[in-house]
């Protein structure tokens, strides 16, 4: 491979000519604020442009003018001086576009001399640049500098070409496909918390050792963009696409000093990083799977941090929804950005995404359904440790968690340990608050320990307990009912069985348990049908009490608001007795009745 050129002292010397006092053909030239010094005679015998100019007697102005504006740079320019004096111009990938460009600016062609720089030139850039990935990449990357000029000669849809013809060949070109969360979960393996581990697999090395590919994620997006464009129109596996953009994500966006609220980034920079995460969500394909979930949340992290359009955060949100099944919790904890921030975590993106699964699934999956319910349950216990969020978008993301569960026999465990821990976290709220955080609750749902917990919950208000003791209530009637309905189908099939076999005497002897089972389980129904009654008497009267107490009767009105949650605590064995509880109250020192709505 053709290596850079370094100009040695002695070179150097003889491209920076000093003239002689006695030649008239010297003039000095202005290449990017650098003097340099000419023998135009050997410039005119390669170039057509200057040679044209060198009838004039004032050709020496005409000239300067001519070359104030030339297209290239200082190393450049040595090369065509060079060449100019017979030396060898030393052609590599790094020089060669804008070489070319120079060399037709200055019309440095075959109808001056023979084997002119314009055809050495485009030679090796057809014979040595195009058949190599590597160079390609590298030329491409060097032409930044005479971009213009380079597309209007073609140079640039040549090495576009010539990647895309390379890369239909062997997609391993672009990165083997990025690992999937959720097959090496099932695998066993252990899941690393950073995202980078989710880069694609390291590319393999060809020939020999220490020879490295280079990587087209490396390529600026004006000209990553239109490569992976071609790429994808020519039915290149999906997999392979998606990989090299999660590599370009890194290089361009994630490698280079971005920062989550980070300030301090340049305007340039942040511009740049916005345009490589939209360009990344233009080219990112839809299917599902492509990218396993913590890529695209760290995606959409940076879409929102660098204020990406509404398009981008939309589209990442929207390939996040179909598998969101396959996210973790730690995935919806996106940060809220913005001076007017109104939380820690971004509320509302989680719901466009959780709206965004729901419109994808179908009732058939139902795993993933179970799935995503479980998440939101924990996603809502995490943010309702956050003391910003209010009680308004607690109770509409609540409803959105209880909506994955609607028509499955989903227990409402998960929605109150989200409200206790909620309340906990906000004790500033007002009675009218914690009725209306606690209005998601559905207490016909709640598993035994949880309606254990919840009767000796102080942070609920009154009405939840009592409802929560009710529906315990409920709960226990039914079991009895079903009791005595299954022990009189069982004493009805035990008649029919013992009057066909004729044993009418063992018959009468079996037919007295099953008689005394069902009278016990009448009369523990009318005993807790009894109990029931008498709470709801009781609940009605102290209602009446709290309503008509005035300021002069406080005092009295919490004792006897103590007395009856007592009492109401005791017939459902919460205290073994008034005096325990009272015991516990001396302890505590301080109690809060609630007061009930």
């Amino acid at each position: 491979m053709p290596c850079k050129t370094h100009m040695e002292p002695e070179s150097s010397m003889s491209l920076k000519f000093k003239p002689n006092s006695s030649t008239a053909s010297f003039v000095q030239l202005m290449i990017c604020d650098e003097p340099f010094m000419m023998d135009l005679e050997l410039l005119a015998a390669k170039s057509e442009k200057i040679a044209s100019l060198f009838e004039d007697k004032n050709y020496g102005g005409k000239v300067s003018c001519a070359l104030r504006d030339i297209p290239t740079d200082t190393e450049t320019f040595k090369i065509v001086a060079r060449f100019c004096h017979g030396l060898d111009p030393q052609l590599s990938a790094e020089n060669v576009i804008p070489l070319i460009c120079l060399a037709s600016h200055l019309r440095m062609t075959e109808n001056l001399t023979p084997n002119n720089l314009l055809s050495q030139a485009l030679d090796f850039f057809e014979s040595r640049i195009l058949p190599s990935w590597n160079e390609t990449l590298r030329a491409l990357r060097m032409s930044e500098k005479v971009l213009q000029q380079a597309a209007s000669l073609g140079l640039i849809d040549a090495c576009l070409e010539s990647i895309v013809a390379k890369v239909m060949i062997d997609p391993r070109l672009l990165g083997k496909p990025v690992k999937s969360s959720r097959s090496e979960s099932c695998n066993g393996e252990e899941e690393d918390d950073e995202v980078d581990e989710f880069k694609p697999n390291a590319r393999r090395k060809l020939f020999v050792d220490g020879w490295q590919l280079e990587d087209l994620a490396a390529l600026p997006v004006h000209f990553y963009e239109p490569i992976m464009n071609a790429i994808k129109l020519h039915g290149v596996p999906l997999e392979y696409v998606a990989a090299s953009l999660c590599a370009h994500m890194t290089r361009w966006v994630g490698a280079a000093g971005f920062s989550e609220g980070e300030e301090s980034i340049s305007f340039h920079k942040r511009n740049s990083q916005r345009e490589a995460i939209e360009a990344i969500e233009r080219l990112l394909p839809h299917e599902k799977g492509l990218l396993p979930c913590p890529v695209l949340f760290q995606m959409l992290r940076y879409s929102i941090s660098l204020e990406a359009r509404c398009e981008c955060r939309d589209g990442l949100e929207g390939r996040i929804g179909r598998q969101l099944d396959q996210a973790k919790v730690k995935d919806l904890l996106i940060p809220c950005e913005g001076y007017a921030k109104e939380g820690k975590y971004n509320i509302g993106s989680v719901k466009r995404i959780l709206k965004n699964f729901y419109s994808n699934c179908t009732s058939s999956d139902l795993v993933g359904i179970t799935r995503v319910a479980d998440l939101m349950e924990d996603f809502l216990a995490e943010a309702a440790a956050d003391r910003d969020l209010d009680v308004n978008k607690f109770v509409s993301l609540a409803e959105m968690s209880t909506a994955a569960s609607l028509g499955n026999d989903r227990s409402s465990d998960g929605i109150y340990k989200a409200v206790d821990i909620f309340l906990d976290r906000h004790g500033y709220l007002t009675d009218s608050e914690r009725e209306e955080a606690c209005r998601v609750l559905d207490c016909r749902k709640m598993s035994q320990e949880a309606c254990r917990h919840a009767a000796q919950n102080e942070r609920l208000p009154l009405r939840v307990v009592v409802q929560v003791l009710f529906m315990e209530q409920l709960k226990l009637r039914e079991t009895v009912t079903k009791e005595i309905c299954n022990g009189e189908i069982d004493s009805t099939n035990y008649n029919n069985n013992n009057n066909n076999n004729r044993l009418t005497n063992e018959s009468e002897e079996d037919e007295g348990h099953p008689s005394c089972r069902e009278e016990e389980l009448r009369g523990e129904m009318v005993r807790m049908n009894n109990k029931v009654m008498e709470l709801e008497r009781k609940c009605g009267i102290m209602k009446k009490e709290i309503e008509t107490s005035g300021n002069n009767g406080k005092d009295a009105g919490k004792k006897h608001k103590l007395s009856m949650w007592v009492e109401i605590k005791r017939k459902f064995g919460c205290v073994s007795s008034v005096h325990d509880y009272k015991c516990q109250v001396q302890k505590k020192k301080k109690v809060h009745p609630r007061r009930m709505q």
